[in-house]
């Protein structure tokens, strides 16, 4: 048996200090502390090895000594802003960007404080208050709006933040960009012009969403360049009822529409449900896409195309950088971020005309 796990063995029978860990890892009391308060200075290897030197004694610093020392409350504010949520209802939740920001955050001590707001100004309260009570250290802000006062409002605060998305104009906020603006949906446009549509509407996500903006701008673009239009346009909150309900609407005003657009993949498949509700074929009758390209779009059936997005990347990224903000020294990461991409799956086909069309030539 090594002296290491000797040590280890022995000091299991008590409560292991700080001490035990820095002579288990062959290091000082202070350079233990330093990894554990996040003051940087120490090497890759070696904090590694006090890391591993804590785990097997099982000790974990204090959380409330080290926010004493070090004056942080060792946490991370996001606040969830769905006004089309009530009180009691279930917010979809961004679970892949949640992954993400706990992984970095995690290794570095920190936490995610999560709040869910239903309007712009419940949420910049939210912010206020969490400033006052030193609740954070810092706060990732999601999904940027035109006229956005947040990035203003967490400045006079004192409140480190980066964006996950695009500034509505230029400011010197930081931020993690979607990658080109409405990048995925230029793909789309000529995916379903490539199979014949040529009346398609959409069911997008709100109109001061500077991203659900970007989208909807070069959707119609590409399709005006290719001779198509958007028939129907359906903006709104980003939840399944609101999918259901818009294209209800949009069946009523135009039954001549063979494909819908959705603003995420949980509206996509509300809005097949609902189609299949007025005994349309899915894609048969109307093709659909959705965005995000979630888990579940791959096991509904048909299966969903989509535009697939790494959104625990952008997590990930969003967590170093604010934590450098913070700073904290954080560990170089050669991860890009990647452009979102199209995924063609079961979800799309040729409208009826043109299939009937090439049936004929055949």
């Amino acid at each position: 048996m090594d002296r290491s796990s000797s040590d280890a063995d022995a000091t299991r029978s008590r409560r292991a200090t700080i001490t035990d860990v820095a002579q288990l890892a062959g290091v000082s009391r202070s350079a233990v502390s330093r990894v554990f308060n996040a003051q940087g200075g120490i090497s890759a290897a070696t904090e590694e090895r006090i890391r591993d030197a804590a785990r097997k004694l099982h000790w974990t610093p204090s959380a409330t000594a080290i926010a004493l020392r070090s004056a942080r409350s060792r946490t991370v504010g996001l606040v969830l802003n769905r006004p089309g949520v009530a009180e009691d209802g279930d917010p979809e939740l961004p679970s892949g960007m949640f992954t993400g920001l706990e992984k970095v955050l995690a290794r570095h001590d920190f936490g995610l404080l999560l709040h869910i707001a239903t309007s712009v100004e419940h949420e910049e309260q939210t912010y206020r208050r969490l400033a006052e009570a030193r609740r954070v250290d810092g706060v990732v802000l999601l999904e940027s709006r035109v006229g956005d006062t947040r990035f203003e409002l967490v400045r006079r605060l004192g409140l480190p933040a980066v964006l996950l998305g695009t500034p509505w104009v230029d400011d010197p906020i930081s931020y993690i960009g979607h990658g080109p603006r409405g990048a995925g949906m230029r793909e789309v446009a000529e995916h379903l012009l490539e199979l014949g549509h040529r009346s398609i509407a959409a069911v997008s996500g709100p109109e001061d969403y500077v991203e659900s903006s970007h989208r909807d701008r070069i959707l119609r673009e590409v399709l005006a360049a290719g001779g198509a239009g958007l028939v129907a346009h359906r903006p709104g909150p980003y939840t399944p009822v609101t999918a259901a309900e818009r294209t209800r609407a949009i069946l009523a005003q135009h039954p001549e529409i063979t494909a819908i657009v959705y603003a995420t993949d949980e509206m996509a498949i509300a809005g097949m449900a609902t189609l299949r509700e007025h005994g349309l074929r899915i894609p048969e009758d109307v093709s659909v896409v959705g965005y995000n390209g979630t888990d579940i779009g791959a096991w509904y059936s048909p299966a969903l195309t989509t535009v697939r997005r790494d959104v625990s990347q952008r997590g990930r990224a969003a967590a170093r950088a604010l934590l450098g903000l913070m700073g904290v020294t954080v560990e170089a990461s050669d991860e890009e971020v990647v452009d979102p991409e199209l995924v063609i799956r079961a979800s799309t086909a040729p409208p009826r005309e043109a299939a009937t069309a090439t049936a004929t030539a055949g």
